[in-house]
């Protein structure tokens, strides 16, 4: 039986088990030998990330030609218009790729989120708001390029989802362990489109 643990990545974390000197990484939380990261997160975001010991699980959960959705939840300096988040839904020219085109909503921000350690800066003249992004791919810094291109830099970054997976009641640095009924929904769930 594959092995998929939930863990809530803290910001500042590097999504790997080498130690790097001065740097928290993967093997300051999770002790369970033979796991890896099915994809990544940038040290300065946070949230989901979904590790196994199943090469094949691993592949088909970060590779997008899986079509596995991943929901972002971005705080962004500034308030998106209609035309911003259309923009942002259709996909952005970012130079080197255009990306396929996503569901991008404004919402509250969100309930019971945790503090995050540093704090965002505050600037008394720029509003922020919230946006959730749900993408079917994951390029390098996708999201951050994405708010950028269209005005609207990203603050905070929190990765609230990987399919039928999300971080609701994990606190920043900790996991749990997926009982089998959740492991074979994810089998399923991870098939081509």
């Amino acid at each position: 039986m594959s092995r998929i643990i939930l863990f809530n990545k803290p910001y500042g974390v590097l999504t790997q088990f080498t130690s790097v000197v001065d740097r928290p990484t993967l093997k300051d939380y999770i002790a369970v030998p033979g796991v890896y990261a099915a994809g990544r997160l940038d040290a300065d975001s946070e949230g989901l990330l979904v590790l196994t010991d199943d090469g094949r699980l691993q592949r088909r959960i970060a590779d997008p030609r899986h079509k596995l959705t991943k929901t972002y939840r971005v705080q962004v300096e500034g308030l998106p218009g209609p035309s911003a988040l259309d923009v942002l839904a259709s996909g952005v020219d970012l130079g080197d790729f255009h990306t396929l085109p996503c569901r991008v909503r404004l919402i509250p921000e969100p309930v019971g989120l945790w503090p995050r350690i540093p704090p965002i800066r505050y600037r008394k003249e720029k509003p922020t708001s919230w946006l959730e992004i749900e993408l079917r791919e994951g390029k390098n810094r996708q999201v951050r390029r994405m708010t950028a291109k269209a005005g609207f830099p990203t603050l905070r970054l929190i990765r609230w989802a990987v399919g039928p997976w999300t971080v609701a009641g994990l606190e920043p640095g900790m996991s749990r362990e997926l009982a089998e009924t959740l492991e074979k929904k994810a089998a399923n769930d991870c098939q081509p489109a």
